[in-house]
């Protein structure tokens, strides 16, 4: 399986990075990175989904809409 991250996104006080891995079957599947904090107070969560998608793009625009709502909702103690 290949792993391709090659941005980072701020969003708010979260960076989220969206990766896409392709499968064995030639599928590709999404996941994010989201990160807060600095130095040794830094967190990272990692989130890898079930969908699988034709193509790599398609994987990261899911990862990015993924991390957004993840990010996004005031009340989700994310990180």
């Amino acid at each position: 399986m290949t792993s391709v991250s090659d941005i980072s996104i701020p969003m708010g006080k979260y960076v989220v990075s969206p990766s896409t891995q392709q499968t064995d079957s030639g599928d590709f599947r999404a996941s994010i990175t989201i990160s807060s904090g600095r130095g040794a107070s830094s967190h990272h969560r990692i989130y890898r989904f079930n969908p699988s998608f034709k193509t790599r793009e398609d994987a990261r625009l899911y990862a990015i809409r993924q991390g957004w709502a993840h990010t996004s909702a005031d009340a989700n103690p994310m990180c």
